[in-house]
């Protein structure tokens, strides 16, 4: 009896539901929950920043705001879901004078992970891909004099900032390292690592990149 009654009420519900779709059709009905949420999420995390531009939109959830006193941000720029944004004025007995600066019309997709201590700068319209790495720093500096600690007890450092001019697109996966230029319009394919500055106009891919077109 009791398996029957469990099989009715989940049949009375679905096509319960069934029905209201017909109403409410669940792609204008989450297009319009999706916008709301996001409005009243942007609008509660946004004074956190040190600057946050007119018609830009952060989706819930924000994975980890670190440091927003320090991260500045532009007009009309969308920030995906599980994003990570992190600022690190100290680390440990370190301190910082860290800077994200990111400019108008941008958009960071899903999973992506942007982290300083010195500096990162975007240009305007520059796109990222879901899972993107964009670091300005590591745990210690890749000589023989630490690697008797342990690599979370290394002091973080950095070769230098990153700086990615205007309309860059950079592929899902691609990690940008410490002290790269990315000139204007270029495009980073893909799992690309890039350690080194590409040129602009170039299209970079591979592990580490290299540049393997040039369009201008």
């Amino acid at each position: 009896m009791i398996n029957g009654f469990k099989r009715g009420s989940g049949k009375f519900f679905f096509y319960s539901a069934r029905t209201i779709s017909y109403i409410f059709p669940y792609h204008i009905i989450s297009k319009l929950m999706c916008k709301l949420f996001t409005a009243v999420y942007t609008g509660w995390i946004s004074r956190e920043f040190k600057h946050f531009g007119s018609d830009s939109r952060i989706r819930p959830k924000f994975s980890l705001l670190l440091g927003a006193e320090h991260i500045s941000i532009g007009n009309g720029c969308s920030i995906g879901r599980n994003v990570q944004l992190t600022a690190w004025s100290r680390y440990g007995e370190q301190t910082f004078q860290p800077k994200i600066v990111i400019g108008n019309n941008c958009a960071i997709s899903d999973d992506s992970h942007i982290t300083a201590i010195n500096s990162i700068q975007f240009g305007n319209n520059v796109l990222l891909g879901k899972k993107v790495l964009i670091t300005d720093n590591s745990h210690g500096s890749s000589t023989p004099d630490v690697l008797d600690i342990a690599p979370s007890k290394r002091a973080l450092y950095s070769k230098g900032p990153v700086i990615i001019e205007d309309n860059v697109w950079i592929g899902e996966k691609a990690s940008i390292m410490p002290g790269v230029h990315i000139g204007k319009g270029a495009i980073i394919a893909a799992n690309a690592v890039v350690t080194h500055d590409v040129p602009v106009g170039s299209v970079a891919a591979g592990v580490p990149a290299r540049i393997v077109k040039k369009l201008l």
